[in-house]
């Protein structure tokens, strides 16, 4: 009864320590991507200039030639804003990580195996956010981003609609988050010992989350990389998407309405 009681305050602890920190990180995240993230003016400011597709007067744009050092900025605004977008929705699986880590350990600490779990699985997120550094760098080089870092080809951003909600629907998107969904039956079903099990589960995680999400991350290119109204929009979405009873609907509804509106936006350029 001593031991039980005294793992029971040690789970406590752990998740206070955990939920803690994670909420510390996300916190750090959205003040970096809502300062502007580097980019000369904050995300309120950005937000306004890709509503309105014209630069505000004294406002920074992208250089007319990414140099490496923009480059390097430009990837990093994409990680912390990714960071600061899924942490929050990855929070229950790392919770429950730490706490079947501690049960497995026998009193032992969580935390290190818990960091090594929650870095590689930014890491996987660090891998898209690479990929579509380069993808921005190729669509500004083609002229087809506005000073607000938005799609300026009404054809591509209908494209990106259809894309995305046809994604929606497909098998791999609901067997990648079928595992997001379950951290009880990931964890069961992929568990590894040790900090190199925890980097794998952590990755893999990733990978899975990583699956379900990439295409709606895309969609930043279409409503405004920096522009807030997506950003936490799109958030929230991921968070319930992976949270709420039967989320899956939200899956069908929103590949629907996706595919619906890129399928009216096509049409009014097809008709004009």
């Amino acid at each position: 009864m001593y031991f039980d009681d005294t793992v029971e305050r040690l789970l406590r602890r752990d998740r206070i320590i955990v939920l803690s920190l994670l909420l510390a990180v996300i916190g750090a995240s959205w003040g970096y991507v809502l300062a502007g993230a580097g980019m000369g003016m904050t995300a309120f400011e950005m937000t306004q200039m890709s509503l309105t597709a014209e630069p505000m007067a004294g406002m920074a744009m992208e250089p007319a030639a990414w140099s490496p050092a923009y480059a390097v900025m430009m990837f990093f605004m994409w990680w912390i804003m990714m960071i600061a977008m899924m942490l929050p929705s990855a929070t229950p699986m790392i919770l429950l990580f730490a706490t079947v880590n501690r049960r497995r350990r026998e009193g032992g600490s969580p935390y290190v195996p818990t960091t090594v779990f929650t870095g590689s699985y930014l890491l996987a997120w660090a891998g898209f956010a690479l990929a579509a550094t380069a993808v921005h760098w190729g669509l500004h080089q083609a002229g087809l981003l506005a000073p607000g870092m938005v799609v300026t080809s009404q054809l591509l951003g209908a494209g990106l609609l259809i894309a995305a909600g046809l994604y929606q629907l497909t098998p791999l998107k609901q067997a990648c988050i079928r595992h997001c969904r379950m951290p009880a039956f990931y964890l069961a079903s992929h568990w590894r010992p040790g900090m190199r099990g925890a980097f794998i589960l952590g990755a893999r995680h990733g990978a899975y989350c990583l699956g379900c999400c990439w295409f709606l991350m895309l969609l930043l290119f279409f409503g405004g990389v920096m522009n807030l109204y997506w950003i936490a929009g799109l958030a929230v979405y991921v968070l319930l998407e992976k949270t709420v009873p039967a989320g899956h609907w939200l899956d069908y509804g929103l590949g629907a309405a996706l595919t619906l509106a890129g399928g009216a936006l096509l049409a009014s350029l097809l008709l004009a």
